[in-house]
């Protein structure tokens, strides 16, 4: 056997040995992340894990913040007409009509609120229609919605309901093809603030000043917290304590 061909045994032998420090590496490095993916995503496979995650992102319901039992109490003994019910309810209308209105570009969907809520809305909707862009909210789904803080500050009371929202969220561009893919189903959080005018007087917002309730009877200004009679007039205003409420802003919270 000559020394060239010892040369290539010995070559061949090395290349042999090296393919087999590296199938033994790459087989242990498979091992190890096979055994991470199981215990981070309960597969083996990391990209199956990772689709997974991202799958029970979009269908597992955000926690809200929920302090309904200890706030409503407080608002209750300040106002003793208050329906939480009908309150809870008429957030939850205006939420998902403030979505469909960025949803159908239509400012007058909004069932109620404030100046502040809707020049809000016009504001996002112009951002839109200046950049050339939909914004779509479909299949709106609200989860729940509870109380979230309730507080009293510069003649005002202010209620924040929080809601745990549910949509196909997407954005919609000029010669830009969307597919399924893009249409992806969302789980997030809203706060939406509701507000009664305590005091008109001491309130700084301009907004705020077509919040305050008005007599049914002369119209004049009611500035009292729960106040029963009109001071003027001395009509009653029991049964439109709870029109004085109305909704202020919309916010995401992220």
């Amino acid at each position: 056997m000559g020394p060239e061909l010892i040369g290539i045994i010995v070559v061949l032998v090395l290349i042999l040995v090296i393919i087999g420090i590296i199938y033994y590496a790459y087989r242990r490095i498979t091992e190890k992340v096979r055994n991470f993916s199981r215990i981070a995503f309960g597969t083996d496979s990391i990209v199956q894990g990772v689709k997974n995650m991202e799958m029970e992102e979009q269908t597992t319901p955000k926690s809200v913040s929920a302090a309904t039992s200890i706030y409503k109490p407080s608002i209750v003994r300040d106002f003793p007409e208050f329906h939480y019910d009908e309150m809870k309810a008429r957030t939850e209308n205006v939420l998902v009509s403030y979505l469909q209105s960025i949803n159908e570009q239509n400012p007058r969907l909004l069932t109620e609120g404030t100046n502040e809520l809707k020049d809000q809305l016009q504001i996002k909707l112009d951002i839109l229609r200046n950049n050339n862009r939909r914004e779509h909210y479909e299949k709106i789904k609200i989860h729940q919605t509870e109380i979230n803080r309730y507080f009293k500050d510069k003649g005002r009371c202010t209620i924040i309901f929080q809601s745990a929202v549910q949509y196909v969220h997407y954005m919609e561009e000029p010669g830009k093809v969307l597919t399924e893919q893009q249409k992806k189903m969302k789980q997030t959080k809203y706060n939406v603030e509701v507000v009664y005018i305590q005091d008109q007087e001491l309130v700084e917002n301009l907004h705020d000043a077509g919040l305050a309730m008005n007599c049914p009877n002369c119209n004049a200004p009611i500035t009292k917290l729960g106040a029963k009679i009109c001071p003027y007039c001395d009509s009653p205003i029991i049964e439109f304590n709870i029109r004085v409420w109305n909704f202020n802003r919309v916010i995401e919270v992220r």
